[in-house]
């Protein structure tokens, strides 16, 4: 299948390459990225490795990596994928997801994840959207329920992390049934943002 450019007003998508390791290199050495995630980078191998895992399962169709890009001044500012995309049971997770976090509060993330489900439901015609995310983490837990997901269940003692510690992994998912409703609760959102967010 086609890997595809998402467009948006304040963010881009692009599928996720080699030669964008540069610019990852000048944002992904920030710990609070990586707080959460079952893969730690702290320097320029961690991130080539990390590169390299996930244009092997891009390849192997069993992901969609991006780039999410600033389109007032085409800045590199994190990444997103499709996880475990399966177009027989049309069913996806959307995870690996970060921003920079100089711009957390700028409006990026909501746009992007609307230009991802639109490309989920509107293009590829799937069911299931999932999303998943440490115990821990409260404050991707409100991001994901601010989206209208629904919240489906904690998987226990799901992974170890790499600190060694136990992480239960709790779910959400936004269904084809919830997305009429999720897409103009997030447009609306997008409205409501300042024409020109912060350009940190």
């Amino acid at each position: 299948m086609t890997h595809p450019t998402l467009q948006g007003t304040h963010v881009r998508l692009q599928p996720l390459l080699a030669e964008h390791l540069p610019a990852l290199e000048k944002i992904a050495f920030d710990d609070r990225i990586w707080r959460y995630m079952l893969t730690r980078v702290t320097n320029s191998e961690d991130l080539e490795r990390w590169l390299a895992s996930a244009l092997k399962s891009a390849e192997a169709g069993t992901q969609l990596p991006w780039v999410t890009v600033r389109t007032s001044d085409g800045r590199v500012i994190g990444s997103t994928r499709f996880i475990d995309l399966d177009l027989h049971n049309k069913t996806v997770e959307i995870g690996h997801t970060w921003i920079t976090p100089e711009l957390h509060q700028a409006g990026i993330n909501p746009e992007a994840k609307l230009l991802q489900l639109q490309y989920a439901f509107d293009t590829l015609g799937l069911n299931r959207v999932a999303f998943k995310t440490h115990h821990e983490n409260l404050q991707s837990q409100a991001a994901i329920k601010k989206l209208g997901a629904v919240y489906e269940g904690t998987f226990r003692n799901h992974y170890v992390m790499p600190d060694g510690s136990l992480r239960h992994s709790v779910w959400f998912s936004i269904t084809k049934e919830d997305w009429p409703q999720v897409r103009s609760r997030l447009e609306q959102r997008l409205a409501s943002l300042p024409a020109n967010p912060p350009s940190a």
